[in-house]
């Protein structure tokens, strides 16, 4: 227990009370430090993060946006199912 606390504050707790209130204030500060490490992160307005992406879609070619791009030609779609053999129902059993 920390050298803070003095025999008057832990006299009238139980030992396992004690230990119930350690154990709740090393959560909290792992909590604190938690967050105090999230204030770190740099924070990106919506607003450019919107613009960020508009720029990226339209100046990367995407098949799954044909209403910018228009229809894909199936040899340039890499999403196009491949033709497993000379026949798609045949089923071996």
């Amino acid at each position: 227990m920390d050298s803070r606390y003095s025999s008057l504050h832990t006299a009238q707790y139980t030992p396992r009370q004690l230990k119930a209130a350690e154990a709740k204030l090393k959560k909290l500060q792992e909590n604190n430090s938690r967050l105090r490490e999230q204030l770190d992160i740099r924070r990106v307005p919506i607003s450019e993060s919107a613009h960020s992406l508009i720029r990226y879609v339209m100046s990367n070619r995407d098949p799954l946006l044909p209403s910018v791009w228009g229809p894909v030609d199936k040899r340039d779609n890499p999403y196009q199912e491949l033709h497993k053999g000379p026949c798609d129902s045949c089923m071996v059993l």
